[in-house]
């Protein structure tokens, strides 16, 4: 997933994102999304989206679930 679909990326999400002062080296930074800030269902782009970390940037690339703070069941 590219992280242009509103629909696909939500709070706790582990995403790679594009800061505002990176779009000029393509250079990605990872984090966990704590808002999503564009409010359309479709960004050619990507999503703007705030992290836990409080950085804002667009999402270029969906790694998944975040591993932090559980929430799965083990046997």
């Amino acid at each position: 997933m590219n992280g242009q679909d509103r629909r696909d990326i939500y709070p706790g999400l582990q995403v790679d994102v594009i800061l505002k002062q990176d779009q000029g080296t393509g250079r990605t930074t990872r984090g966990i999304v704590k808002d999503l800030l564009t409010r359309s269902a479709f960004h050619p782009r990507g999503i703007k989206v705030r992290l836990q970390n409080g950085q804002v940037g667009r999402v270029v690339s969906i790694v998944g679930p975040s591993q932090a703070g559980g929430g799965g069941t083990s046997p």
